[in-house]
């Protein structure tokens, strides 16, 4: 081309969750049974919708309305429904007028960070949710800035060091936090959140806060939101349905803006994404339309409590079958459904094997192994080959950790069981 089409940022754009299945699909055609533990999407792991939900949204399709256009903003009923909710956390309050509908939240933080100054960055975890961390760097041209998660500390993030990069680095102007954690399944204790909004207060920053996981927690643990701790500190929470019905099909998320009046750049960045849904005319109503109606039924909270039960019993046999290996750094989880597992300094090296009986399969995986590629992005690939298990390796999340992500979503126990067993047999293997 007579010039450069593409920005430097451009080659953050990657996603291995998704990228992992090209190689997998293509193992199925030499079959290899594959075990899908790359991506949370329920559905996909033999979970289903309960039929209520299901025929309150048929229901929907008899509604001319909901075949029409909506409020840019969103479904007005829903965003007063969602408004009371926050509301009633008795933490900063909102109006309708707060709240931002988007085609998922997919599409709702790459808004955020595209109208974002390329030199105004927000620091967020790492191990690093990758839609968050390729947004970001991304829209500046360069890599994420993160700040470390410890797997030695229950995956508590690292709050010296939050601290220190904020200090010396006046670019940084906001703070993403995901609770629950992906990829961690880390909940953040209220001290730690208080720490967030101190730092913020001190430097003049607003808080972003990936919630989507909020109420999918289990084991004792509660996930506190936001608007219950930010005070009088300017920020965003991204919320959706698609874990919690679940129906990640629908590509139903939404914004929600706290204390926009306190800080004039702030409220601008608030107005401009919401004249750029404006642009767009608005995002898709029939699942904004479903949220109240599913959400008030004397159905959901109980619903969601044995939802939340079933996770927790599997986080437990996970634990059970990975958690003494003494190759592994293991942490129990607490919300949402991953798990991140990291081995330990020194246990991966190079030329690390698992036995591989199809010649094709072998000849295949050749394929895939590059020098110099990171260590753990090696050992998934033989656990691919090897036993069929499709995992993400940890250096794809923004990390300089070692690892590997699963989730906790297989409903069927027995699958489970088999799926993390050779998870087991494979660490031992590989690292004999």
């Amino acid at each position: 081309m007579r010039q450069k089409l593409l920005r430097d940022g451009a080659n953050e754009l990657s996603y291995e969750i998704r990228g992992i299945v090209k190689k997998a699909d293509k193992l199925k055609t030499l079959g290899q049974k594959i075990y899908w533990e790359n991506i949370g999407d329920p559905i996909q792991k033999n979970a289903e919708m309960p039929k209520w939900m299901r025929d309150i949204i048929a229901g929907l399709l008899n509604e001319n309305g909901s075949f029409g256009y909506c409020h840019s903003k969103g479904v007005l009923e829903t965003r007063e429904f969602l408004a009371d909710k926050t509301n009633a956390l008795k933490g900063t309050q909102i109006t309708a007028e707060d709240i931002l509908f988007f085609n998922g939240l997919g599409d709702a933080i790459s808004k955020l960070y595209q109208f974002l100054l390329p030199t105004s960055r927000i620091i967020g975890p790492s191990p690093a949710y990758s839609t968050h961390s390729s947004a970001e760097a991304a829209h500046a041209n360069t890599t994420p800035l993160t700040y470390k998660l410890d797997p030695e500390n229950h995956w508590y993030p690292d709050m010296d060091d939050l601290y220190l990069q904020i200090k010396y680095n006046p670019n940084i102007v906001g703070i993403l936090i995901i609770n629950p954690d992906n990829p961690t399944g880390m909940v953040y204790p209220t001290e730690i959140l208080e720490r967030f909004v101190a730092i913020a207060k001190e430097f003049n920053l607003f808080l972003v806060s990936d919630e989507i996981y909020s109420n999918v927690t289990y084991n004792g643990a509660k996930a506190h939101m936001l608007a219950e701790y930010i005070e009088d500190v300017p920020g965003i929470a991204l919320k959706g349905i698609s874990k919690e019905f679940p129906w990640p099909g629908s590509r139903c998320g939404w914004m929600e803006y706290y204390n926009r009046d306190n800080d004039i750049q702030f409220n601008a960045l608030c107005q401009t994404l919401d004249n750029a849904k404006m642009i767009e005319v608005c995002s898709t109503k029939l699942p904004q339309m479903a949220i109240p109606r599913i959400m008030t039924d004397k159905r959901y909270l109980p619903y969601r409590e044995e939802a939340n039960k079933a996770i927790g019993r599997r986080a437990e046999i996970i634990a059970n079958l990975l958690g003494d290996l003494p190759q592994l750094t293991f942490n129990k989880t607490y919300g949402a459904f991953y798990n991140t597992i990291i081995f330990k300094k020194g246990v991966l090296k190079e030329g690390q094997e698992l036995q591989i009986n199809n010649p094709k399969v072998a000849e295949m995986l050749s394929s895939w192994i590059e020098e110099k590629m990171p260590l753990d992005k090696r050992f998934v690939y033989y656990l691919l080959a090897a036993k069929g298990v499709c995992v993400v390796p940890i250096s794809s999340f923004c990390s300089e950790l070692q690892g590997f992500r699963v989730t906790l979503l297989e409903e069927n126990e027995e699958l489970l069981e088999e799926t993390f067993t050779h998870i087991r047999e494979a660490v031992l293997e590989y690292c004999k």
